[in-house]
């Protein structure tokens, strides 16, 4: 595993975290509702639960995420939990000035547990495995995962952080309750958005 492999995986990883997806559109949202701070816990469980999963495939072979039943069901699973926090985000109580507001914020569980049932996660995962776990294989499987875990974890904090602070900065501008609540909607539908080019492929 030498440098050039390091390099390529993390750029991949950087380009995949930072693009819009349902991971970041909720942290745009609940930074938005809830400044960076308390949205915190749950972009650490988003990077936690990515580097988590990470590891387990990419030591195990990517025979999980090249089945086919395997993804629909994780993929029609995801969905529906996405639709679900559409829903909240949605119909969230609008709160004017976000970063004085009472509402709970998404935890760290929360955040790793979604990562088990991201649509964009494991379509990604798949493409990184299946094309950079073939180009290591001169280490054990269990460097493999570590490296892949490591690599995709610090990526996704980097890349969702920006997102969180996107968020916050966003929510300092929202003075009405009118405004807060068309902008809950409009997140909501993003989310929901983000996830159809996987749903249809």
């Amino acid at each position: 595993m030498d440098w050039s492999w390091i390099a390529a995986v993390s750029g991949f990883a950087l380009t995949m975290a930072g693009t819009p997806g349902p991971n970041n559109t909720v942290l745009t949202a609940s930074g938005a509702r809830h400044g960076f701070r308390g949205t915190l816990p749950y972009l650490l469980g988003i990077a936690l639960g990515v580097a988590m999963i990470f590891f387990v495939v990419a030591a195990a072979g990517s025979t999980l995420v090249s089945n086919p039943v395997a993804r629909a069901f994780l993929k029609w699973v995801g969905f529906g939990y996405v639709l679900w926090l559409a829903w909240r985000i949605g119909n969230a109580v609008p709160k004017p000035t976000a970063h004085a507001d009472t509402g709970k914020p998404l935890s760290l569980l929360q955040g790793i547990g979604f990562q088990f049932v991201n649509p964009k996660l494991w379509t990604m995962m798949a493409a990184a495995v299946a094309t950079y776990g073939s180009r290591a294989t001169s280490e054990s499987a269990v460097m493999i995962g570590v490296a892949f875990g490591l690599i995709f974890g610090i990526a996704t904090f980097a890349g969702c952080s920006a997102w969180a602070v996107l968020g916050a900065q966003i929510g300092r501008f929202i003075a009405t309750e009118r405004t807060m609540r068309l902008f809950n909607w409009i997140m909501a539908a993003l989310l929901i958005a983000s996830v159809i080019p996987v749903m249809v492929e």
